[in-house]
């Protein structure tokens, strides 16, 4: 059978240097000092009114209704063509039938 060929490694050539010698370093922990307590936000909050909430309903609603629509839409192109595809089916099949019929 076919062995892999290993490779050896070769002998260094030519001048040769030691391993440089790592010195140990102290670990020194410093201990932080705490951060300030955050200030207050400059952002201003969100007042939502009876109007505002009555738009984002409305808006949600138009959404939901928009996609429903498209949904459908495809549902019934999808439905409508898988029934042509069918009833061009049947009337082919039949052609073939009544051409094998005559002969």
């Amino acid at each position: 059978m076919l062995r892999p060929k290993i490779p050896t490694m070769p002998t260094p050539t030519g001048l040769v240097t030691p391993p440089a010698v790592v010195e140990p370093t102290t670990v020194v922990q410093h201990h932080p000092t705490p951060a300030p307590a955050p200030a207050a936000s400059i952002r201003p909050t969100i007042q939502l009114t009876p109007g505002t909430a009555l738009a984002f309903v409305g808006a949600g609603t138009a959404v939901v209704l928009v996609l429903g629509v498209v949904l459908v839409s495809l549902l019934l192109a999808v439905a409508i063509t898988g029934a042509s595809v069918a009833v061009c089916a049947v009337v082919l099949r039949s052609l073939m039938n009544a051409d094998a019929k005559r002969r």
